[in-house]
């Protein structure tokens, strides 16, 4: 019998990331960063000038985040005892929009931290990705953690029997960020660990909706 499966996102779930990103860009590549609403484009600012970096300077900063600094991302609290006791009920996967040459990095990082599963990589919406990893998997039931209320979306489209918890763990972050649970894409949004495993483990006890 298939067990059941989650595909869980790293970035503001696992790890924090937008904090020392912010760090990072601060202490000593001349950017401020402050999040002011939803959009993560506004927030990157030239400290000399004060003018917006241009879309191609915010992709190549987080570019350079990620082969250089992915030391700096520590784990959100409870995520890593989280993951782990899911993991003894089901299968676990970590879906990451990072560059398919960044997966190998990742699952280093997650493991120095405690967190083995295996890794996969992603750019854009993530439902075609959901499904084709339930197609490898099979598995009896799936459920999708994600920060971002985009890719609930576009899993409840793709497969739309996946129970979809929408968590943001970062708090700089969380409150900026639509809910998908209010938007009908995602079945609930709890933003901490200690109150999103006992939902999560009641959907792997529960099954398939």
């Amino acid at each position: 019998m298939s067990r059941p499966l989650i595909i869980c996102d790293c970035d503001e779930v696992l790890l924090h990331m937008i904090v020392p990103f912010k760090q990072w860009l601060e202490e000593g590549e001349g950017v401020r960063f402050e999040m002011v609403g939803n959009n993560f484009g506004n927030a990157m600012r030239w400290e000399s000038s004060a003018e917006l970096l241009e879309p191609k300077e915010v992709w190549h900063f987080l570019g350079r985040f990620f082969d250089t600094q992915m030391d700096r991302q520590m784990p959100i609290a409870g995520a890593v005892a989280g993951i782990n006791r899911l993991a003894e009920a089901a299968d676990v996967v970590i879906l990451t929009n990072l560059a398919d040459e960044r997966r190998d990095n990742r699952a280093r990082q997650l493991a120095d931290h405690g967190i083995t599963s295996r890794v996969f990589t992603n750019q854009g919406p993530k439902g075609p990705a959901i499904r084709s990893i339930i197609e490898e998997y099979a598995p009896s039931h799936s459920l999708f953690i994600d920060d971002l209320p985009q890719h609930h979306e576009s899993a409840a489209q793709a497969a739309p029997l996946t129970s979809r918890l929408h968590m943001c763990g970062e708090p700089m972050l969380a409150p900026h960020i639509e809910c998908a649970h209010e938007a009908g894409h995602a079945h609930a949004r709890i933003d901490q660990w200690s109150e999103a495993l006992p939902w999560l483990l009641e959907e792997l006890e529960n099954g398939p909706r």
